[in-house]
């Protein structure tokens, strides 16, 4: 054996006689023109992919279209909806799992039965399940830019507000959806103890969208697993079989239990309403009425619904209260709304949530109401896109 090739390999050189460069013992250098065609290259694909993979993609929404159920955290693909909906519709009613319609097929959400008083599709529906006050400032923020210069419906669900949990306020952890999009340093969320890679990752997914386009690819295709994951799962399976270029219907949604009384016979809850003052999912949600508003958007609020009848005497007082204190404040800052009167009992699945008959019904009370009436004659008049 030849000690030179021994004292080559301990010299870190690539070289046998010693003659090499001893500073690296990687064989393959690149040259800093080499290292730029690296960047220029790789550059191109974080920019270029996602938006080649629209064309690949089909994405033809039909009338009273929805985000699927499981693609709620899909948030490129709300973007790219978002898009398409600024381009087709006059008006965008944006909220969570009310607007959405969590109980009701999509030819019986509140969006469908608008339409059908409108005449012709007018509303879109970009709710997204699970999307309280917090969480939906950061998804019109950083996902739904293409929304200005629009007519917006804001939904604001009281639900978020009956407990210092739904508020985020506990110190106690507390787990919630889509933490990704509400704030990661400030203002502070007590319950969110994200470690602080965790809070830098949210924030540059949010400014490179090959990322969120890359989490869209394992939500859509892989289960919500990435690929090393999913094949441990499915050893046997070829990853590239699961890219069908399909996505899920937007028809799907949870069916009522028919065993379950309705919400109003469900019996009273006792509830925790925090104060207006320091409750910060209605923080988020005045933030999002200002960002909307600096967008050029019109926007119009609605209020509710919420289930009264499985509120106490002393509950419901209070949030007798909290209204007023939510219509003050909407008519100081000259923003049309409605709070639409508690629906039968029957029409209820829970606290919050209406079926197929209780969305008919507020459309109905919508068209009936003078705020709302006029902003629709805005939009028939001069504000109309």
């Amino acid at each position: 054996m030849k000690t030179e090739n021994i004292t080559g390999i301990r010299d870190g050189s690539c070289s046998s006689d010693n003659t090499g460069p001893t500073f690296s013992s990687n064989c393959v250098r690149l040259s800093p023109s080499e290292w730029l065609i690296v960047v220029v290259a790789f550059s191109a694909v974080f920019y270029l992919a996602p938006m080649l993979w629209e064309r690949v993609e089909k994405f033809e929404p039909a009338t009273d279209y929805r985000l699927p159920y499981d693609l709620s955290s899909d948030y490129w693909l709300y973007e790219r909806y978002c898009r398409w909906a600024c381009s087709k519709y006059d008006t965008l009613i944006v909220g969570d799992s009310v607007v959405w319609g969590h109980f009701v097929p999509v030819d019986n959400t509140l969006s469908h039965h608008l339409n059908n008083l409108a005449g012709r599709p007018r509303y879109a529906n970009l709710g997204a399940d699970g999307t309280h006050p917090a969480a939906l400032e950061g998804l019109l923020r950083y996902y739904a830019a293409d929304i200005s210069n629009k007519n917006v419906i804001l939904h604001l669900n009281p639900l978020w507000m009956t407990s210092p949990r739904h508020d985020l306020q506990t110190e106690k952890e507390h787990h919630f959806n889509h933490p990704a999009l509400v704030p990661q340093f400030t203002p502070r969320i007590p319950c969110y103890k994200a470690t602080f890679p965790t809070r830098v990752s949210n924030v540059v997914n949010r400014r490179l969208p090959f990322f969120d386009f890359s989490t869209h690819l394992n939500i859509t295709y892989f289960q919500s697993m990435d690929v090393p994951a999913w094949t441990l799962e499915h050893p046997y399976d070829n990853p590239l079989s699961s890219v069908n270029l399909r996505l899920p219907a937007s028809d799907d949604y949870e069916r009522p239990n028919a065993t379950v009384p309705s919400g109003g016979r469900q019996g009273k809850i006792t509830v925790q309403w925090v104060e207006l003052e320091t409750s910060l999912q209605w923080l988020f949600f005045r933030r999002s009425v200002r960002l909307l508003k600096e967008r050029n958007n019109r926007v119009f609020v609605l209020v509710g619904p919420f289930n009264e009848h499985r509120l106490h005497a002393a509950d419901l007082d209070t949030y007798r209260k909290m209204q007023a204190q939510i219509q003050a404040w909407l008519r100081k800052n000259s923003i049309p709304y409605y709070m639409p009167p508690v629906l039968p009992s029957d029409l209820y699945v829970d606290t919050s949530h209406p079926l197929g008959e209780g969305y008919a019904r507020i459309a109905r009370q919508l068209f009936e109401n003078e705020s709302f009436t006029s902003y629709i004659l805005y939009i028939n008049g001069s504000g109309a896109d």
